[in-house]
């Protein structure tokens, strides 16, 4: 991978985007944060981010690490670096970033954004919204307020199973 890309440019360390989101924020700019695998770039992560986009005037998006991708034998397909590459390579999204943790709420203390982006899966699907229960008190805690797009959905997993795990 270039490293000059543009797009690689915008990929910054967890401590980078935090200070550079907090100028932003003290210059009024509204924050957004995702947070996902996205292993697999697909239309519906595209038409989320851009959703997300529109709810402010900053668009972040943090990486699971690969070390704790739980989507099954053989995930990530691409490595943290990339997705994140990959991520920031569109043009609605800011910045991207690899998170530390196994799962979003340090990042979500560290990078205090005003606004927390999910899809609409996690509001309307129980199972999912359990999941969320630590990522809301850590949106709570930092003043940040919780939101859902309404994109149509898609499965990485499933897209990957039905199309790729055919011989």
């Amino acid at each position: 991978m270039n490293e000059g890309n543009r797009w690689t440019r915008k990929v910054l360390a967890l401590e980078e985007l935090a200070s550079e989101l907090a100028r932003l924020k003290a210059a009024g700019r509204r924050i957004v944060l995702c947070h996902g695998c996205f292993d697999l770039m697909h239309p519906g992560h595209i038409m989320h981010f851009q959703a997300a986009r529109d709810m402010g005037d900053v668009l972040a998006v943090t990486i699971t690490p690969d070390e704790f991708v739980n989507k099954g034998p053989g995930r990530p397909v691409f490595e943290a670096r990339l997705r994140a590459a990959s991520v920031a390579a569109l043009e609605c999204v800011d910045f991207a970033a690899v998170n530390r943790w196994p799962d979003p709420v340090e990042t979500i203390k560290l990078l205090r954004p005003d606004i927390y982006v999910k899809g609409q899966e996690y509001e309307t699907d129980a199972r999912k919204r359990a999941e969320l229960a630590k990522d809301l008190e850590a949106v709570a805690a930092v003043g940040a307020r919780m939101a859902f797009t309404r994109e149509k959905v898609y499965s990485s997993t499933k897209l990957i199973g039905e199309y790729y795990g055919k011989k």
